[in-house]
């Protein structure tokens, strides 16, 4: 146990003091707002810091550390990101009268994922100290570089997305270790994939996924309560995807309905009226194909009053995705758009400093940025190089799922068999829902998914590898 706690320890350790380096010292970094911040800061009562400062050095150019106080829910934004902000910010009145700094959200986002961190090396001791020793090192290599833990000095919600991603199948790695799991922990794993579906409206329906884990967890002991326990935390989940699909706000379905149509079915169509009589819309708007719900200067304003029975009235979700199924070249033409932009953890176009700093407008910080530059630069962007990931990815799980034939250790491949669903679902999502629009920022759970898919081969690789050696070498002593 004090060995097993030592290798735990020792990289969540250095996993702190990583994040105490880029994240809590001089030069301060986050993510510049591109004008999605006001959705949380409405919410939980947080305003701009200078009431006079200019559009140009409030939006896109440069971070900032420090928010004013404003009433609490002045706006509502549906996700279980309210829980993570609010906190730090009630705590933030107390220590920091005149502003809120943004670093004590930064200091949850660190918290939780150094809890993963933790656990996960944890679960690895499963397969032996050196596979716990080479996931502990791919963690720290992959998921604490600047151009995730950049995230944490901002109001986006991907954070929650990452941080709560990796605790899900933390916990849940744990539960399939455990001979005899405890209630504690699966009330653990509960929470983190509420946190998960919650953080972002287009993470709703995993929760149906993550249902099915739960009855499938049931299976690890006998007695009723847990049984029940398991039940009650599947139907809950489910009931919770729903709740935050319906809760969603009208504004921002219309926002994802034009961005869906113009800047995706219609970009660059090549039958622009034909595609919307088949979708049952008026011709008149083709003068729109091409453009976004934030571009300035349409032919038709998006708020139009017209566009409501004309377009938001008529069409749906539902719509566009059997137009795509009738037209699967047209989807996977916008799925080679969105590959060419899909290993790009950070958007570029979002700087990384304050004004403060002396840095030009935009800069980007490259400090501990080893993966996220590798993936940007060196990776193949394309469709093939990712469905060739994805087909390799599957045959290693699958090879193990068929050696093993015990229920915990085909539970712990199904854990990781879903993530690489949900890195497809994170991928096909933004295309049937936003369209082109900002798809590098929206594909931002694929890349956790993507690279939580090549640690896991990478530590499943080497621990075959380490198996087959030993039984060699083992047959070798015998003869």
């Amino acid at each position: 146990m004090k060995r097993r706690f030592r290798i735990e320890g020792a990289f969540a350790l250095a996993g702190a003091l990583l994040i105490v380096v880029l994240l809590f010292t001089k030069p301060f970094i986050g993510v510049a707002d591109n004008g999605d911040f006001l959705r949380m800061m409405n919410t939980i009562g947080l305003g701009y810091y200078d009431a006079a400062e200019s559009y140009a050095d409030r939006f896109f150019a440069f971070s900032h550390s420090r928010f004013a106080y404003e009433p609490l829910f002045r706006g509502f934004y549906p996700s279980s990101q309210i829980v993570l902000v609010l906190v730090p910010r009630l705590i933030g009145g107390l220590l920091h009268g005149s502003y809120f700094d943004i670093r004590l959200l930064a200091a949850v986002y660190a918290l939780l994922l150094l809890a993963a961190t933790w656990l996960l090396v944890r679960a690895g001791r499963t397969l032996s100290a050196a596979a716990a020793v080479l996931l502990g090192a791919a963690l720290l290599f992959v998921f604490y570089d600047i151009g995730y833990v950049a995230y944490f000095n901002s109001f986006f919600g991907e954070p929650v997305s990452m941080t709560a991603m990796l605790l899900t199948f933390a916990f849940g790695l744990m539960l399939a270790a455990r001979e005899a799991p405890k209630n504690g922990m699966l009330a653990c794993f509960f929470t983190a994939v509420l946190l998960l579906i919650g953080s972002k409206i287009q993470n709703a329906p995993l929760g149906l996924a993550f249902a099915l884990i739960f009855l499938r967890l049931a299976g690890l002991r006998k007695d009723q309560g847990w049984i029940k326990r398991c039940r009650s935390y599947a139907a809950a989940v489910l009931i919770m995807s729903v709740l935050i699909y319906v809760a969603a706000p009208k504004e921002l379905k219309h926002i994802n309905l034009y961005q869906t149509v113009f800047y995706g079915v219609l970009n660059e169509s090549p039958d622009v009226r034909g595609d919307l009589r088949e979708l049952g819309l008026p011709e008149r708007l083709e003068v729109l194909a091409g453009t976004n719900y934030f571009q300035a200067g349409t032919a038709i304003k998006q708020d139009d009053p017209t566009l409501k029975a004309d377009f938001y009235d008529r069409v749906s979700h539902k719509d566009i995705l059997f137009f795509y199924l009738k037209h699967p070249a047209r989807l996977v033409s916008n799925m080679e758009y969105a590959a060419g932009n899909s290993l790009s953890i950070r958007p570029y176009y979002l700087g990384s400093y304050e004004k403060a700093a002396g840095h030009t407008a935009g800069a980007v910080a490259y400090a501990y940025s080893g993966w996220s530059e590798f993936k940007n630069k060196h990776l193949p962007h394309t469709l093939g190089f990712l469905a060739g990931f994805y087909l390799i990815y599957y045959a290693v799980i699958l090879l193990y799922y068929f050696r093993e034939k015990t229920l915990r250790a085909r539970l712990a491949c199904e854990l990781l068999m879903l993530v690489g669903l949900i890195g497809l679902f994170s991928f096909l999502i933004p295309i049937l829902g936003d369209g082109r629009a900002d798809i590098g920022k929206h594909l931002f759970l694929f890349n956790v998914s993507f690279d939580m898919m090549a640690v896991a081969m990478l530590v499943a690789v080497v621990h075959l590898a380490q198996r087959m050696l030993g039984q060699r070498f083992s047959s070798f002593s015998k003869d």
